[in-house]
């Protein structure tokens, strides 16, 4: 027995077990390495300097007593993990896609309740004040003149960036700039003569303008949806002309006009188009078209009706100055504000949903001065209106069917 013993505990005699841990095919490196993941024979190994990719970062462990502690995890159990984490990247992406859209709805609803509550002022104050100081072209001047101070003051205050303007440019505004001047100008002269909803009655017309001009001198045919649509618009004009209680040719052909003009302005913004380097966005345009129509409109006024603004010459015609300037200056701003932001939703929806916000606001202008001023509507007038303003809401529905191309 101790022979035995002897002979078990002699070094001579090799010890199997302990073999395995001075192997190189236990080295964590190669088991990480491998891709068959076979640990069971040795011809399997291969030196390591021969494998291009490594692990290091799975065997942070350096004992040697748990060579096994460093295995990476399979490819099959480290998938979860993955999915997990774009799941949850793509559900933090949605969420923040509903935000951003939440909150662009939201502002673009307040920027439209603003368009029609500053529309909503600026006729009613507007027409105040052209019922006792009836000077259309003064007052004109007047808005264009406190818009002029608004924009300079935006851009003096880095409200918004102040552009740079060429010469091309320019040349390419003061159409614009005449036109839009004309266009308020008849407006004024139509609220001056007729009732608030009357004026905005015959404005409903725009659209019939819209198209001839367009056919003219853009050489764009309507369609027969669109030609369709502007029946109920004439109809419901003549039919609401007809039984209109405060009508007279004057207001009535001054409204037309100011279709005429508006309408002409926007087929010259199309038919005069500046350089796409040298564009500018309708903020600014419409900031320099402001600035030049007082420059316009100022000797105009002058020369059409004089000085009548000077306090002696307001006392003398038995007006409340003060009552008078105030209302003025409120008509200004609004005239301003919701011309701005106009534009402002401009830039963020398309032309036809713009057009759809249009209409609805003149609905909600001409029942808020009926109310306001209690205007006498027969049932026949509010049949005409409500036809014309249906036809419009029509017409830019249609606009979006475009026509077939035809092929050969």
């Amino acid at each position: 027995m101790q022979s035995a013993a002897f002979t078990l505990s002699s070094p001579s005699l090799p010890l199997p077990l302990l073999k395995p841990r001075q192997s190189p095919r236990f080295d964590p490196i190669l088991l990480s390495a491998s891709k068959r993941n076979d640990l069971s024979t040795s011809a399997n190994v291969v030196s390591a300097p021969s494998w291009p990719r490594r692990s290091w970062s799975a065997c942070s462990s350096a004992s040697p007593l748990r060579p096994w502690a460093c295995v990476p995890l399979l490819a099959s159990e480290s998938k979860p993990e993955r999915f997990e984490l774009r799941a949850t990247s793509a559900e933090s992406a949605d969420e923040g896609e509903k935000s951003s859209s939440l909150s662009t709805t939201l502002v673009l609803g307040w920027l439209f309740a603003l368009w029609f509550l500053f529309n909503i002022y600026f006729n009613i104050y507007n027409k105040q004040v052209l019922k006792v100081y009836p000077y259309p072209v003064t007052v004109t001047v007047f808005q264009f003149a406190v818009g002029t101070v608004l924009v300079i003051l935006m851009w003096a205050l880095n409200l918004y960036k102040r552009p740079k303007i060429s010469g091309a440019q320019l040349a390419a505004i003061i159409p614009l700039a005449v036109v839009h001047t004309l266009g308020n100008l008849f407006t004024n002269m139509s609220l001056g003569k007729v009732a608030v909803s009357f004026t905005h009655t015959i404005k409903a017309m725009e659209p019939f303008f819209s198209v001839i001009l367009s056919a003219m001198f853009l050489g764009e045919m309507p369609t027969l949806w669109v030609v369709a649509s502007l029946l109920p618009i004439v109809g419901g004009v003549g039919l609401a002309s007809m039984t209109e209680a405060s009508f007279n040719w004057a207001g009535f052909w001054s409204a037309m006009a100011s279709n005429l003009t508006n309408q002409s302005r926007n087929v010259l913004s199309k038919k005069v188009m500046v350089k796409k380097e040298e564009s500018m966005d309708n903020i600014t345009l419409f900031s320099i078209i402001t600035i030049m129509s007082f420059i316009l409109s100022a000797p105009v006024a002058l020369f059409m009706e004089g000085i009548k603004f000077t306090p002696a010459y307001l006392q003398s015609a038995a007006l409340n100055v003060k009552e008078l300037c105030i209302r003025s200056l409120l008509a200004a701003l609004c005239f301003h504000a919701y011309q701005q932001v106009s534009y402002m939703i401009l830039q963020r929806v398309s032309p036809v949903t713009h057009s759809v916000g249009n209409c609805v606001k003149r609905v909600v202008v001409i029942v808020s001065s009926v109310l306001f001023f209690r205007t006498p509507v027969s049932p026949i007038n509010s049949l005409g209106t409500g036809v014309a303003l249906a036809g419009v809401f029509l017409y830019s529905r249609v606009k979006r069917i475009k026509p077939k191309v035809k092929t050969t």
